[in-house]
């Protein structure tokens, strides 16, 4: 499945503009802008957390490899 083209994205912009109104679309814009933000900061969020659990596994098994080497 393609993208829509030039003719089709007028089309929808006019269904749009017939089905909420001028006056409600940059209210409709502004809250997908902010559902997008708070979706990518959340990412954000989670990337951060598996990249510090990795850390913490990456330190945890140098600490545990040269345990036994210092033993011998």
């Amino acid at each position: 499945m393609s993208m829509p083209g030039g003719f089709e994205m007028v089309i929808i912009v006019l269904i749009i503009l017939l089905l909420f109104g001028a006056k409600r679309i940059p209210e409709l814009a502004r809250g997908l802008g902010q559902g997008i933000q708070e979706f990518r900061k959340a990412s954000d969020d989670i990337k951060k957390e598996i990249d510090k659990g990795k850390e913490d596994i990456q330190e945890s098994t140098k600490y545990t490899e040269k345990e036994p080497a210092e033993k011998n």
